[in-house]
This record gives C-alpha cells, sequence and structure tokens, in this order.
C-alpha cells in the first residue's frame, strides 16, 4: 500500500500579495494604501465589476440623489462601462486627486492602475478621475463632485476643466 504525503498549505508570497490595502481615508470614506514600496511604472490592480452598456449604468444609478456623486462606474469605452458596485475589487476605493500618485490607463478594453512615480508604504494612492462635464449639469456640479484631496493646487473639484465661476 502506498500512501501520498500532502503538501503543506501555501502562504502567500510577498511576490503574490497585493500591495496594498484598504482602510479609512482621510480624503474620502475608504481608500487604498500602499503596505509596501510600489515603483513607478508599475500596473498596480486591474479596475474590475460587472460591464454594462452605457444605458443600463444610466439606469442602475437613475434614483440617485441629484446631490450624490459616489458610484463606482468607470467608463470604457462607448459601448461599455465597468460598474465596481457589482463584483468589483479594491480599485474601486481609490480616491480622486487633483496631484496623483497613479493614472487609469485602458488597454485592450481593461482598466489598470498604474503608478505614476514611486509610492512608499503608507501612502495611499489616487488618480485623477477626470469626470467629464455635461450640458445640462446642474449649476452647483462642482460642489456634488467636490474634490477633498488637499493638493497644494486643488482645484476643489473631480470635473474636468476650470471651475465654474459662481454667480455673484
Amino acid at each position: 500500500m502506498s500512501t501520498t504525503r500532502k503538501s503543506p498549505p501555501r502562504s502567500r508570497s510577498k511576490a503574490t500579495e497585493p500591495p496594498f490595502r484598504v482602510r479609512r481615508s482621510k480624503i474620502h470614506g475608504r481608500g487604498v494604501f500602499a503596505t509596501q514600496p510600489i515603483r513607478g511604472g508599475r500596473r498596480i490592480v486591474e479596475y474590475i465589476g460587472e460591464r454594462v452598456s452605457h444605458p443600463e449604468a444610466d439606469r442602475r444609478y437613475e434614483d440617485k440623489a441629484a446631490d450624490d456623486a459616489h458610484t463606482f462606474l468607470f467608463i470604457v469605452d462607448a459601448k461599455t462601462v465597468v460598474d465596481a458596485g457589482v463584483g468589483g475589487n479594491a480599485a474601486r476605493y481609490i480616491n480622486h486627486s487633483c496631484a496623483p500618485n497613479c493614472e487609469a490607463v485602458i488597454t485592450g478594453g481593461r482598466i489598470w492602475i498604474k503608478s505614476l512615480r514611486n509610492i512608499e508604504p503608507g501612502e495611499e494612492l489616487h488618480y485623477n478621475y477626470r469626470i467629464g462635464r455635461c450640458k445640462d449639469d446642474p449649476p452647483d456640479a462642482d460642489e456634488i463632485y467636490g474634490c477633498r484631496c488637499g493638493a497644494p493646487r486643488c482645484r476643489g473639484t473631480m470635473l474636468v476643466g476650470r471651475r465654474r465661476r459662481q454667480p455673484r
């Protein structure tokens, strides 16, 4: 009779362990923080979730209050939106910043978060959301999509372009 020996359970090595952890953020809600050095130019994590059409993404969030800009939607192209609120991962908690240390790169229909520079353990990861403006935006859209990044040259909004001037 032969016996087989079970291998001991594998522990995650540093190489396969993600270089980040989700925790409370000073910027907004939860954030993603480096747990080990991340070199500049590295793909850190893929932004994943359910892939839906633009009309479906609009339908899912049509009942949200007009002053609630919090969603996990990311536009891939003219046909596809990733809804990280369904099947998403830690990437959905990466906050916006006007002075980002990461960027979102779309390659082959996939969204990757990539470091722009070396990132030290403990630093929060963030990228510029570049949320587009629409003709039918409410007058207070800049406040609805307000930025809390705290960067010295913060624009005060996550929307692309200049902040709208307030009427006097």
